[in-house]
Formats: structure tokens, sequence, C-alpha cells
């Protein structure tokens, strides 16, 4: 009867990719989202492990490991994935957020929808662009992108040789300033408008008082806003496709520079 010891060796190393992976599908774009059934991203997963994994490099398969190491190691494994998603996410979140700002301004802060992406209430303008942001990244070629930078991880932090001190916290603040810098440029060109169109109706009201400016007022924000948003979609869309692009080098560059700092050297050793 052949042993199944040859097997079981790969059992824990395939694990331990497959765990890589699973951190990938918590936040990055459509792979999180609530409309994917969670076996089909669990076989997803799987699917990407198994092909994954005869390009890792080998590690001690007569190496013993206690629970009690087991679980750090694996959860280590799942910062991985989980820092890559995170980060390519907050590009798109930032577009939708320059997106609410829009609707507050316009006045459709009420006029909230349910995005089923993210799992929440949403204002209509943010879930638009958010959307927008979403064929943004899938036309760069995100996902390819980001399942490579995964991939090339294995080779730069080989299993079980990172740990949570080599989170790219810097990297993560970066791209969170840079996000917020993303959602007020989205969200300027209706601003000004806004603004303008604000100033107009004091001046006229302040002069012409028996016009009741306000009862116009309202309509004319959501058509000048709707409006300006329209005329600047192009621009938005470049910005978007550059900052997302932009972020998705970064995220290259780090998992690249892990095998210059020889992350985790000793670490479980």
């Amino acid at each position: 009867m052949p042993s199944l010891e040859p097997i079981l060796d790969h059992v824990l190393p395939l694990l331990m990719v497959v765990i890589r992976l699973t951190g990938l599908f918590i936040f990055t774009p459509l792979l999180s989202s609530a409309n994917v059934p969670f076996q089909f991203r669990a076989l997803l997963a799987f699917m990407f492990a198994v092909a994954i994994y005869p390009f890792v490099p080998p590690i001690d398969a007569s190496a013993t490991v206690s629970v009690a190491e087991l679980v750090p190691l694996l959860f280590a494994e799942l910062l991985i994935g989980v820092a890559i998603g995170l980060i390519a996410a907050i590009p798109l979140l930032a577009i939708q957020m320059g997106g609410y700002v829009m609707g507050y301004q316009i006045g459709l802060a009420l006029a909230e929808s349910y995005n089923p992406e993210l799992e929440t209430n949403g204002s209509v303008v943010g879930d638009i662009l958010f959307y927008l942001s979403i064929f943004i990244f899938m036309a760069i070629g995100g996902m390819d992108i980001l399942f490579a930078t995964l991939a090339h991880s294995f080779t730069t932090a080989p299993i079980g040789m990172f740990h949570a001190g080599d989170l790219p916290l810097d990297l993560m603040l970066a791209v969170l300033a840079s996000g917020f810098e993303l959602a007020m440029r989205v969200a300027a060109p209706v601003m000004v408008v806004v603004s303008m169109l604000m100033i107009a109706m004091g001046f006229v009201m302040k002069t012409m008082p028996q016009i009741n400016i306000m009862s116009i007022g309202f309509a004319a924000k959501i058509i000048a806003g709707l409006l300006m948003l329209a005329l600047s979609i192009g621009a938005v869309g470049s910005v978007a496709g550059d900052e997302i692009m932009d972020t998705l080098e970064l995220l290259s560059r780090w998992v690249h520079s892990l095998a210059l700092r020889g992350v985790g050297e000793g670490a479980h050793g």
C-alpha cells in the first residue's frame, strides 16, 4: 500500500499559501464583494494556491511545528494578503468619498442607496464614482497586477518568514494621505461650481429680496452639480486611473523590497 507521507508533507505549506491568498479576498475590490458567493471565493483562492504552489520556494518539510507556533505563522501569512488588498482598495474608496462630498454639496445627502460591494449605504454620486473606479481598476489590469504581486511575494517573503513588524505602515499612511487628496481633487470641480452658485444666490437674495431664491436654489444646485460632474468625468477617470496605477506600482515595489531587507531573517528560526 503506497504511503501518504509524501503528500502529507505538502499539506502545511499548501495551507499557508491558501491563507496568504485568502487575505487578498478580504479587501480587494470585486473579490471582497458580497455579490460573489463565499464558496466561489474559497474555490478561487484554492485554485490560485494550487497554481502558485509548484513555484513557491520549498521549505523544510521535516520541521515540526506546534499549534502554538502555527497560529502566529498563519496570521502572518494572512496579513500579507490583507495588506496588499487593503492598500489597493484605498484609491477606490477615496474616489467614493469624493463622490459623497459632491452629493452632500449639491443636496443629495439624503438620497442614499445600498452598495452591495461594501455592504453599506452610500450616496448616489459616491456609488457611481465607486463603480467607475472599479471599471478603471479592471481596465488597467489591476486584478492581474495584484495576483502577480502576491505571487512574487512568495519569492521575496518566503513562507513562514513574514511577521507583523514587516507590515508597510508607512506605505499605508502615504496612500491614505494621497487618497484624501484624490477625494478633494475629484470633488473640487463640483464644489467650486456649487460655491459660486451659492454666492450668486446670496447676491440675488440681498439685492432682490422679493424673489424667493430658495425655492429654485435646491434644484439649481443639483442641476449645476450634475452638469459639472458630467463635464469633468473624463478628467476624474484619468486622475483615478493614474492614482490606482501609482498605488499598484508602490505595492509591487514594497513586495520587491522585502527581499532586499531580508524579511524575517531569524524571526522563526
